[in-house]
């Protein structure tokens, strides 16, 4: 199984659980959440490194989406609560003054979910001297790239999907994405090749 083939059934699996939460059964959503907690807090941490602030962020960011799951239409969940958790932190950093974000404001609010590329890999890969090779020219290629690159191959939306997540149209989602995976092709020599394609299905 390839890991496109494993993200698209971690997200059957989470949305069967978001469903029956918003069905009322707190048991699946506290399930929900237990899968989703190390991802949100490792995503927060790009954010700030205060950890209770983190915590304390997430709980909020859990009761409000539980307060207001039936009105709340998803179809990928990790997408959906990666997004809700930074509007939460940034919510929270503007209301609260003895919290301090790595960046300022206006810099958090040109980030976007691609940052979890690391912790995705982190999570999946057990790194090698070639694994790190090939996180670190995952992690030079250019914002947009990287961002594409993530929402493709590591939360498993097409293209048409990026488009609209990205505000592009389908072809800048293309162009993005063939320069992306030029560049990684160019930057890991032809003997690590396998091992890029361990991570991503091109």
């Amino acid at each position: 199984m390839n890991k496109r083939q494993r993200i698209a059934e971690e997200n059957a699996v989470l949305l069967n659980l978001w469903q029956q939460s918003q069905a009322g059964d707190s048991l699946s959503f506290c399930q929900l959440a237990d899968r989703l907690y190390r991802t949100l807090f490792n995503y927060a941490t790009s954010y700030t490194s205060d950890r209770e602030f983190i915590k304390d962020s997430i709980q909020e960011l859990l009761i409000h989406i539980w307060e207001k799951r039936e009105t709340i239409n998803i179809q990928f969940v990790s997408i959906y609560f990666l997004k809700a958790m930074r509007n939460q932190l940034l919510q929270e950093f503007r209301r609260n003054n003895t919290a301090r974000p790595l960046l300022d404001l206006d810099e958090i609010d040109e980030l976007s979910d691609y940052q979890t590329i690391e912790t995705e890999i982190e999570k999946n890969e057990v790194y090698s001297k070639n694994q790190v090779m090939v996180r670190t020219a995952i992690n030079d290629l250019p914002r947009r790239q990287k961002e594409a690159v993530f929402l493709k191959y590591f939360e498993g939306m097409d293209n048409e999907q990026i488009a609209d997540f990205m505000q592009v149209n389908r072809q800048s989602v293309a162009n993005l994405l063939f320069k992306a995976i030029s560049a990684l092709k160019s930057a890991i020599p032809v003997s690590h090749i396998l091992l890029l394609s361990a991570i991503i299905t091109v």
